[in-house]
């Protein structure tokens, strides 16, 4: 289950730096449900795939430079008789 959280974690990272609505890197944490250090951690390892992320202090959120677009989905649904077949 770990890996599913991690996902809905970087999917709603995402959403709230596309609309600007992070908050200060303590409140980011919490909204995430992680300590600040791991917020950071995770803000470096999306630098790291070329994310254009920035924090503004005047206005005290983590926001894109640039547009954007990470896109991170797992679907999950029964199989048909005909797509089951080998």
């Amino acid at each position: 289950m770990k890996f599913i959280e991690q996902i809905e974690r970087i999917n709603r990272l995402h959403e709230l730096i596309k609309f600007r609505r992070t908050g200060t890197p303590q409140e980011l944490a919490r909204r995430l449900d992680l300590s600040t250090s791991m917020v950071f951690k995770l803000l470096e390892e999306l630098k790291v795939k070329e994310a254009p992320i920035e924090y503004s202090r005047e206005f005290r959120t983590y926001y894109y430079t640039q547009p954007f677009l990470m896109n991170i989905t797992l679907n999950f649904r029964p199989l048909s008789a005909e797509e089951s077949i080998d």
